[in-house]
């Protein structure tokens, strides 16, 4: 998985590539909170986000909870398959998808 990120002021965005599983889930979790410290909101861009496994669900849940008490968090850009965990784990409930 690569990550591609840039920041517009406060807010940060993070363009995911490839797959967000048990092995790449640590790679965004340290990139996450590297960077959440200074940013007020979070936008993911699934654009070119293959997969998504319930180790990149915690990861995204993490940081869902830590963006709740600033100006929140967005993911853009899913595709079907991953729209289809978020439906069917409950995410599509909890996440706000653009």
């Amino acid at each position: 998985m690569t990550i591609q990120k840039s920041n517009n002021g406060t807010e940060l965005t993070l363009a995911l590539e490839g797959r967000l599983d048990t092995v790449t889930a640590p790679e965004l979790e340290a990139e996450l909170k590297a960077s959440l410290e200074e940013a007020e909101s979070l936008v993911l861009d699934f654009a070119k986000l293959e997969y998504i496994s319930s180790a990149g669900l915690r990861v995204l849940l993490a940081a869902h909870k830590k963006m709740a008490s600033k100006g929140g968090m967005k993911v853009t850009h899913v595709n079907e398959i991953v729209a289809e965990v978020f439906d069917v784990t409950g995410f599509a409930d909890i996440l706000n998808i653009a």
